[in-house]
């Protein structure tokens, strides 16, 4: 088998750099290949595939698994590809059950299913982009505005909820026009909208626990003005992987097409990378890339259930619109 390894040396540790490289010595027709600037992913994997190889491998964060993504999304490539995490985040490695270590996920090349899995098409003026974890805008960007080191190695796991109750009470008022698929286009007023495909971002963070990366349909999360303790409690449950999905502020909808336009505009991100802030349409592309997922992947999730009781006390004024 001709493999193509696309590795970002930036990511991991250097000890994880020198084991991945060890892993694949022994193997014959194998090319690495090293990124060293924005886009470099998606360059050499268009060439590696220009070049014939059977397999495709992206070693690195979110952000080089996603120009890896694209690089075959844009000439048409099915795959297979290969996942080794070597990230902080590795939020798409979770949703399909990927090794940490990156040995082990050098090991599950050789024999881990390949399964068809879906793929984010996100279009905007002069933008074409793909993803295949998940896109997300709104408040996100001014809650990571605070999120400092220091608040995360005080508050640990909750520095995310605490960064957001810091920043709710001053968050720009949206005015958010959405539509799915061929359906009315409604106003919204959302501090936060998630379209995705898979399960996690931020490191973790369950945003989409039902979303399934093989069903043909994006999972549409929007998280809506509320009061402040309603809005706190909705992180809450997000941060403790309950399903927030039924907190009354939170909407969640399935569609193939979702289109959002904001005044003022919403800056989307997409696996981690900063897009735009104009309006944008997201499409589903069914079974677009076949990828090697873990032993204990599962892509369809049962309901959660409803998440622990969680009180929050706090100033109960409603959050209003501008």
């Amino acid at each position: 088998m001709k493999i193509a390894l696309i590795m970002n040396p930036a990511s991991g540790t250097a000890a994880e750099g020198e084991l991945l490289q060890e892993a694949f010595a022994p193997m014959g027709d194998i090319t690495i290949h090293t990124t060293s600037a924005a886009g470099d992913g998606v360059r050499l994997a268009q060439l590696a595939e220009a070049d014939g190889a059977d397999m495709i491998v992206a070693a690195g964060g979110d952000g080089t698994i996603n120009e890896v993504i694209n690089g075959l999304m844009q000439v048409g490539s099915s795959g297979p590809l290969g996942i080794i995490p070597l990230g902080t985040g590795n939020d798409l490695a979770r949703t399909l059950d990927l090794p940490n270590d990156p040995v082990a996920a050098f090991e599950l090349l050789t024999h881990g299913t390949p399964h068809q899995l879906d793929v984010i098409k996100i279009t905007g003026p002069d933008l074409t982009h793909y993803a295949l974890n998940v896109a997300a805008g709104g408040f996100s960007g001014q809650v990571n505005e605070v999120l400092t080191s220091e608040l995360k190695a005080a508050w640990g796991p909750l520095a995310y909820l605490r960064s957001a109750m810091e920043v709710l009470p001053d968050l720009t008022n949206y005015r958010t026009t959405i539509q799915y698929d061929d359906e009315a286009v409604q106003t919204v007023h959302a501090l936060n909208i998630i379209v995705a495909n898979c399960r996690t971002a931020a490191g973790g963070v369950l945003v989409a626990p039902l979303a399934n990366p093989e069903d043909g349909l994006l999972d549409v999360v929007i998280v809506r003005y509320g009061t402040l303790g309603s809005l706190v409690g909705a992180a809450a449950r997000l941060l403790v992987n309950g399903n927030y999905i039924d907190s009354a502020n939170v909407e969640h909808r399935r569609a193939k097409k979702v289109r959002v336009a904001a005044t003022p505009g919403i800056w989307f991100n997409a696996d981690g990378e900063l897009l735009t802030n104009e309006p944008l349409e997201f499409q589903v592309i069914p079974g677009a890339l076949r990828v090697i997922v873990g032993p204990n992947y599962r892509a369809e999730i049962d309901d959660a259930g409803a998440a622990p009781e969680i009180i929050v006390e706090i100033d109960p004024a409603p959050v209003m619109p501008a």
